[in-house]
C-alpha cells in the first residue's frame, strides 16, 4: 500500500488528542492522508473554572473546543459518540462510558472505521496511560472494535514511561508547581522505554499542536490556585515547549519492538 491513508484517532474526551499526539495528527493531515478523529464522550465531568461549568454548559464548551482544536490539527472529521463521561476520581459515574460492556461502546466505533474504510486506529495503552477509567475503556473498545471491522493497523497513543518519570522528577524539585504529583506514581503508568516502537518527530508542526492546546481553554482554568497541566504547559517558553514536546510515542500491535520508527504507517507501506 502507498497510501495516501485513512487513520480513525480515537479518544475518551475533548483534549486527550491535543496532548497525547496532536503533532502526529497534524503532521498527517500536512502529508496528505484523512484524519478522523473520534471521542467517546465530551468530558462533561472534567475540571474547569466555574466560568465554563455555569448553566450545565461544560459539555457545550468542550464541543466547541474539540472543533477548534480538530480544525487547528487538520482533521478531516470529527465523530462524537456522546457517551457519558465516568469522572476520574471515585467511583465511574452510573452509565459512564467505562461501565459499559464492550460490544455496546464498541458499536459506533466499529461502524465508524467500516464507513470510513480505516487503515488504521489509535487508542491507548493498556493502562490508560495514567489509570483514568475511560481511557482504560478506550484501549479495550477499540481493539475489539479493530478486529471485527478488520482495520489493519493499531497503535496505542503513549507516553515513554522514563521520560515522563524523569520530568515528574524536575516538577518535583520545584515547590507548589504540582504538590500531589510524584514520580512513583508512574511506576507503572504509560509504556516502558522497551516496548515502544514509534517515536515520530512533529516538531515542524508544534504551531498547530500550541493552537490544539489553546483551543482547549477551559481543560487550563481554574477557579483555584491549581495548576493545570494544559495552563503549565502553554507558560513554557517556546523553546522549552519544543523540548518537551516535540516527540510523541506509540506501541504497534503485533510489531516486535526494536529502534523506533519515526512513520506510523511503515508496517502498511
Amino acid at each position: 500500500m502507498a497510501g495516501p491513508f485513512t487513520l480513525v484517532a480515537f479518544h475518551a474526551h475533548p483534549d486527550d488528542e491535543a496532548l497525547l499526539m496532536g503533532g502526529t495528527l497534524a503532521r498527517l493531515a500536512a502529508e496528505g492522508h484523512r484524519v478522523v478523529l473520534a471521542v467517546a464522550t465530551d468530558g462533561e465531568a472534567g475540571a474547569a473554572a466555574e466560568a465554563y461549568r455555569a448553566g450545565g454548559g461544560l459539555a457545550a464548551n468542550r464541543r466547541s473546543e474539540l472543533e477548534r482544536s480538530a480544525a487547528a490539527l487538520g482533521c478531516a472529521r470529527v465523530v462524537r459518540f456522546g457517551f457519558k463521561d465516568s469522572g476520574s476520581s471515585g467511583p465511574p459515574a452510573e452509565g459512564g462510558f467505562s461501565t459499559l460492556a464492550v460490544d455496546e461502546a464498541a458499536e459506533p466505533l466499529i461502524r465508524l472505521l467500516r464507513e470510513e474504510q480505516a487503515d488504521a486506529l489509535t487508542i491507548y495503552d493498556p493502562t490508560g496511560g495514567y489509570g483514568h477509567p475511560d481511557h482504560r475503556q478506550v484501549h479495550t473498545v477499540g481493539t475489539y472494535a479493530a478486529a471485527l471491522a478488520g482495520t489493519p493497523l493499531v497503535l496505542e497513543a503513549t507516553i515513554d514511561r522514563r521520560l515522563i518519570r524523569r520530568l515528574i522528577r524536575v516538577v518535583e524539585a520545584i515547590p507548589g508547581v504540582l504538590p500531589e504529583v510524584s514520580a512513583a506514581a508512574y511506576d507503572h503508568a504509560y509504556s516502558p522505554s522497551a516496548a515502544i516502537t514509534h517515536r515520530v518527530d512533529v516538531r515542524r508542526y508544534l504551531r498547530q499542536k500550541r493552537a490544539s492546546f489553546e483551543a482547549h481553554a477551559s481543560q487550563a482554568s481554574s477557579d483555584d490556585d491549581g495548576a493545570r497541566t494544559l495552563a503549565l504547559l502553554l507558560r513554557l517558553p517556546r523553546w522549552l515547549f519544543a523540548s518537551m514536546l516535540g516527540k510523541e510515542w506509540y506501541v504497534e500491535h503485533g510489531r516486535r519492538p526494536g529502534p523506533p520508527l519515526d512513520d506510523v504507517f511503515a508496517s502498511l507501506r
